[in-house]
């Protein structure tokens, strides 16, 4: 049994999921986590602005999120975040 096929057991196991619907799901966490942070960076910055954050704020907030992603990103300073978004 390969490491893939036992993550598919035990989420079918302790979730009642049927194996291809919890094989779905964990294809599509595995995508979610598996975002370059350029990309991340890019979507959270439209998704705050959308709710009328300020980019101070949001830089801010960015900074604050990104150590905690799964694979933590590496430490960016604002200028670098700016650079992301705006290039």
């Amino acid at each position: 049994m390969n490491a893939e096929q036992a993550l598919i057991d035990h989420v079918v196991a302790t979730t009642g999921l049927p194996p291809a619907e919890a094989a779905r799901v964990i294809e599509d966490v595995a995508a979610y986590f598996d975002e370059p942070v350029e990309t991340y960076v890019r979507r959270r910055h439209a998704q705050l602005k959308t709710y009328g954050a300020k980019n101070d704020a949001i830089f801010a907030r960015l900074a604050e999120e990104l150590p905690g992603r799964v694979v933590a990103a590496p430490r960016l300073t604002e200028r670098q975040l700016r650079r992301i978004v705006y290039g």
